[in-house]
């Protein structure tokens, strides 16, 4: 008999369910393929104990009190998670007061009078909670950062609720995992939380996701959707390759040019406004933005205003434009105007570079450049490469920036300086991460998380069964690992399907860079995915279903 495919079920099977017989009647095992968990957190704390005993919480007068530090981050923080928490099971309590019905655990309905404060009842109801105190202990910062602190305390008992952090980020991470924790309940007449001690922190300090929006250009209202599924997943950084081969959607205020004839659409660029907007989304969400301006390939769009940036290509390739030049001390001085730019724009402390997928054919067609190699002695591209990245890693370096680059840039042999960070994206990961981290440089695993990549529905396991410490080296070498990103390039994703494709595939990378190396069940994972994947669709991330067949409330 074939594979048994969803929405298919051959007649030889329904004959098989129909007659093998168990006590009772006979073998029926409908619903959903993976059952959701119910109050678990994605992702999955460091240290939790939870006790049966649970808390009614009262929407009326439920709210947050700020202890001890504030600031705005943290004000608008605790509005938004108000509104999450006050909001869960809306939709489900108004649509069934208005039919005169409430849920029952065993999935049947029973009318709303009979199920009227059933939990009263309960021997494991401990009364209500009507505030949670939110002890911040030291002053806000006022930029997300590498390795910033982002542990935190969370107790639920003695009719009190008490998140504790030393750091907004953490305090952001800890109202993140009480919202989750509030669900409702199986009649559907109360929202609970369960009696909980919560001990928890980041395992890796870098926790990303890549978008491209040069490929099709995303617009800002579904990046900042895209920062909201971020922060539900704590992500905490948004790895923009704003620019590419295919568009500049980049407004520069120094080269304004660029956007203006290498933007698809005049509609279809980022401003500065614009910018600025995201990074203090970002900002408020505890997620650190860094640009990815792509050099010295990559950059075709950057020849249409100024062609003389790109390599005239000769023989066989007469008539196209290549990679940067980078002979020409012009290419230099324009780079190093637009990276000072850059740096103003984005505050982070990290700016990618690239310096992947160079071509080297159009640099060996043109006789100006192997000129120059002759005379100073560059008797490989890698060479020519080499002195390219050393002098723009220079020039941010001068900006008091640190830089990332594509692996290749390593691979190649430059000599990067301390604290470089070497982002692997593919070939023999394992063998990468321990010549990189042996050589003394930090680095990033990418490889194992390209969203773009299908195979099929639930492929969220094999995202989350790649551990960026899973290569030989020692515990020096791992401690260079600062983390990982999963990346959405763009070529076949645009404004319209992008979330999908993202959630909740990124939330098997987000638990694996979050979460202990010891949390590794993926079948355990399904059933929290499964109720992630909900909560994040009742809080309008469209994420598409991880498991199969199933269903949210």
């Amino acid at each position: 008999m074939k594979a048994v495919q969803w929405g298919r079920v051959s007649l030889a099977l329904c004959i098989t369910l129909l007659t093998v017989p168990r006590t009772g009647g006979y073998i029926v095992d409908p619903g959903p393929v993976v059952k959701a968990t119910k109050g678990e957190i994605w992702p999955k704390p460091r240290n939790q104990t939870t006790s049966a005993q649970f808390y009614t919480i009262k929407t009326g007068s439920f709210s947050f009190q700020s202890m001890n530090f504030s600031c705005d981050i943290l004000t608008k923080a605790l509005d938004r998670y108000q509104k999450l928490v006050l909001s869960i099971g809306n939709t489900t309590r108004r649509a069934m007061v208005n039919r005169g019905y409430s849920f029952q655990s065993n999935n049947g309905l029973r009318t709303s009078s009979e199920a009227h404060r059933s939990w009263r009842s309960d021997s494991n109801w401990a009364g209500y909670l009507e505030q949670v105190k939110v002890d911040l202990k030291a002053p806000c910062e006022a930029l997300p950062y590498l390795s910033m602190d982002e542990e935190y305390t969370i107790i639920i008992d003695d009719f009190q609720a008490l998140l504790s952090s030393f750091s907004v980020w953490g305090m952001l991470r800890a109202l993140e995992s009480f919202s989750q924790m509030v669900v409702l309940s199986d009649d559907g007449s109360m929202l609970r939380i369960n009696a909980t001690t919560i001990d928890d922190g980041p395992r890796f300090s870098h926790r990303g996701l890549l978008v491209d929006t040069s490929r099709h250009f995303i617009d800002t209202c579904t990046l900042v959707k895209i920062l909201d599924g971020m922060a539900y997943n704590k992500l905490n950084v948004f790895h923009w390759h704003i620019v590419d081969d295919h568009s500049f959607p980049y407004e520069s205020r120094t080269f304004p040019e660029l956007s203006e004839r290498g933007a698809y659409h005049p509609s279809m660029v980022y401003t500065q406004a614009d910018i600025a907007m995201i990074v203090e989304e970002a900002t408020l969400r505890g997620i650190r933005v860094m640009s990815e301006f792509d050099t010295p390939g990559h950059t075709r769009s950057w020849g249409v205003s100024h062609p003389e940036l790109l390599t005239e290509c000769y023989d066989q390739y007469r008539g196209k434009l290549g990679p940067m030049d980078p002979t020409r001390e012009s290419t230099y001085t324009f780079l190093s105007n637009l990276f000072r730019e850059v740096i103003e724009v984005f505050p982070d402390r990290y700016v990618h570079l690239g310096g992947d997928e160079v071509g080297f054919e159009c640099w060996a067609s043109n006789p100006h450049i192997l000129e120059y190699m002759k005379q100073n002695r560059l008797y490989s591209f890698e060479m020519l490469e080499e002195k390219f990245i050393q002098r723009i890693v220079d020039q941010i370096d001068v900006l008091n920036r640190s830089s990332l680059v594509w692996q290749e840039v390593y691979v190649n042999g430059v000599r990067l300086p301390n604290g470089t960070v070497v982002h692997v994206w593919t070939g023999n990961r394992q063998d990468l991460l321990n010549k990189i981290t042996r050589d003394g440089l930090p680095a990033l695993l990418s490889s194992c998380w390209y969203l773009d990549h299908l195979s099929t529905g639930g492929d969220w396991r094999k995202f989350y069964n790649c551990d960026p410490h899973d290569f030989i080296g020692t515990g020096q070498q791992k401690s260079l690992v600062l983390g990982g990103e999963a990346c959405m390039w763009s070529e076949v994703v645009n404004g319209h399907n992008i979330l999908p494709r993202i959630f909740p595939r990124v939330s098997a990378t987000a638990e694996k860079l979050w979460s202990p190396a010891s949390v590794n069940n993926a079948d355990e994972a399904a059933r929290r995915l499964e109720e992630q994947t909900c909560r994040m669709n009742h809080r309008g991330i469209p994420a598409q279903p991880p498991n199969g067949p199933g269903f949210c409330i």
